[in-house]
């Protein structure tokens, strides 16, 4: 499943394939906390492969792992954390009118100049689970990891 593009030209701006190619220690450091079993409570279970392995992503495209596609309307974006100095969240209008924050992603700065209010952005999410379970709840306990995201080029 990737992002497809709607009734408004959209961009896509982020693919963590990509960000991975750029930053492979955080395949190591992931993959290192799933295998470490002093750490029951701390990191992915596993249970789709290890993070970013071949196993991994062929059980995303098989749609075996469980994905989400979080679309709305930018109504907002703004700086959230400590000692950020560019925006790095958004707050979207979903099209049931409910606001959800959304962290941005981008694999290029220059991008993140798309992000502006009355613009649409989808985000596509790969739900893997956690060691710790269940969620609060009673439910699976996720991580959402963010596969790919695309913003319209004009208001939506």
């Amino acid at each position: 499943m990737t992002i497809r593009p709607g009734r408004v030209p959209m961009k896509l701006v982020f693919e963590l394939k990509e960000a991975l190619r750029h930053d492979p220690k955080r395949i190591e450091l992931a993959q290192a906390l799933t295998l470490d079993e002093s750490r029951p409570g701390m990191g992915l279970r596993g249970r789709f492969g290890l993070f970013a392995s071949q196993q991994w992503w062929d059980h995303i495209e098989q749609g075996k792992m469980p994905r989400r596609l979080v679309s709305g309307v930018i109504s907002r974006v703004y700086i959230s954390g400590q000692n950020e100095t560019v925006n790095n969240t958004i707050d979207l209008v979903t099209p049931e009118g409910v606001v959800r924050g959304e962290a941005i992603y981008v694999n290029r700065r220059a991008d993140l100049a798309l992000f502006q209010v009355g613009h649409r952005a989808d985000i596509l999410y790969a739900l893997d689970e956690l060691k710790h379970q269940p969620a609060p709840d009673g439910g699976v306990n996720y991580s959402r990891v963010a596969l790919e995201v695309a913003v319209s080029l004009h208001p939506a």
